[in-house]
């Protein structure tokens, strides 16, 4: 049995999210979730890019409700 480690900590509030699909690929990850933040700012309708809460994530944010988090596998 095999055990892989995400490389998205607590500090993303997983533990709170609703169901989530990781795919890794190679060196690379990537989850997709139902975003569940709230916003304090204007989210553009389709697609808003910003740089996630750890270095080297990235976070996409398509059609204000699904969250793309990328980031490289450790």
């Amino acid at each position: 049995m095999t055990t892989v480690h995400s490389s998205f900590s607590s500090r993303f509030g997983l533990e709170y999210m609703p169901t989530s699909m990781l795919v890794r690929m190679g060196r690379r990850e990537m989850m997709v979730t139902r975003d569940f933040r709230k916003r304090f700012y204007a989210v553009n309708p389709i697609i808003e890019c910003d740089t996630g809460v750890q270095a080297g994530h990235l976070e996409v944010l398509l059609f204000r409700r699904w969250l793309l988090i990328l980031s490289k596998a450790h």
